[in-house]
């Protein structure tokens, strides 16, 4: 390795040290979307403790980041879904608009990311089952 590339490495690593250095003191600006306690009680539980609250921050913003691809991932999956339902009935009745995200959708798209997630079905005896007591007399 000669001394240029030595340079440029060192210049390289400077640079990004500036940057991380820069990007670390705007999150002290920043307000994320899921509050630092939150994120300092879930880090707590697993034996993390830090009391930067840029660090606290950075979790909060790749957890946001996380939950934000996931969202998406599952509307993609329910549209595709609601698609093919509306292809199949080939019922123009069936055009309706609206988007139902359903418990498949979001399996499906944390299965993608690694999550495997089980969930039971539910059945009902009747439509008023599970309903407050004084609600069913109504």
């Amino acid at each position: 390795m000669n001394q240029s590339q030595g340079q440029q490495t060192s210049e390289g690593r400077h640079e990004d040290d500036d940057a991380l250095t820069d990007f670390l003191a705007s999150l002290m600006d920043y307000t994320p979307t899921i509050p630092d306690e939150l994120v300092e009680h879930y880090l707590g539980k697993s034996g993390f403790q830090c009391p930067d609250v840029r660090l606290i921050r950075l979790v909060a913003v790749a957890t946001q980041k996380f939950i934000a691809d996931v969202a998406t991932d599952a509307l993609q999956h329910c549209k595709a879904r609601q698609s093919a339902v509306v292809k199949d009935k080939r019922d123009k009745q069936q055009k309706d608009k609206r988007l139902m995200l359903t418990m498949d959708d979001l399996s499906k798209s944390l299965r993608e990311y690694g999550v495997n997630v089980k969930h039971q079905e539910y059945f009902a005896d009747s439509p008023s089952a599970g309903l407050d007591p004084a609600s069913r007399e109504e």
